[in-house]
């Protein structure tokens, strides 16, 4: 028995057709698949018995071990993110942790920001008061009493040119 095989070719838009978009080169893609799909039925009714029941345990397998491929692929991502997700990860590293040590590795960042808000607060108040010494310093220093610079007519006189 001869089983009599026809050539498919996928339409392949020309070189230079700058316009073929991704939409229509999926839309060839799918007719191609379809094409395929169709020719191949159609040899399947023609193979012997036998080479298609191999065909089908074969086939059967491979789906086996595709399923256990991905579920496994699965696991792993999952075990990859819990060890190496956030700051535990990178704190704690790929050990199995305890529940007090995965609470810890979690507040640790909570803490580190706490603490710098409270670094920032205190150097900015500490840069007030220093300004405000310095201010006081000045006025306590100067030939004017401080009394003169709550009279509206000190800063006329300030504002003025010299004589």
């Amino acid at each position: 028995m001869s089983i009599a095989i026809r050539r498919i070719e996928p339409e392949v838009p020309e070189a230079g057709d700058s316009r073929q978009t991704r939409q229509n080169r999926e839309a060839l893609e799918h007719r191609f698949a379809r094409r395929v799909a169709a020719a191949l039925a159609e040899r399947a009714e023609a193979v012997p018995h036998d080479i298609g029941e191999r065909l089908r345990v074969a086939r059967h397998h491979a789906l086996v071990r595709a399923r256990l491929a991905r579920r496994q692929a699965r696991s792993a991502l999952a075990k990859d993110t819990v060890h190496l997700g956030g700051a535990a990860g990178v704190v704690l590293g790929h050990r199995r942790q305890a529940h007090w040590e995965r609470m810890a590795a979690s507040l640790l960042p909570l803490a580190v920001l706490l603490l710098g808000f409270a670094a920032v607060d205190h150097f900015a108040e500490r840069e007030r008061v220093l300004a405000a010494a310095e201010i006081d310093a000045q006025l306590l220093a100067d030939d004017v009493p401080p009394a003169a610079y709550s009279d509206p007519g000190f800063v006329e006189f300030l504002r003025s040119p010299p004589p």
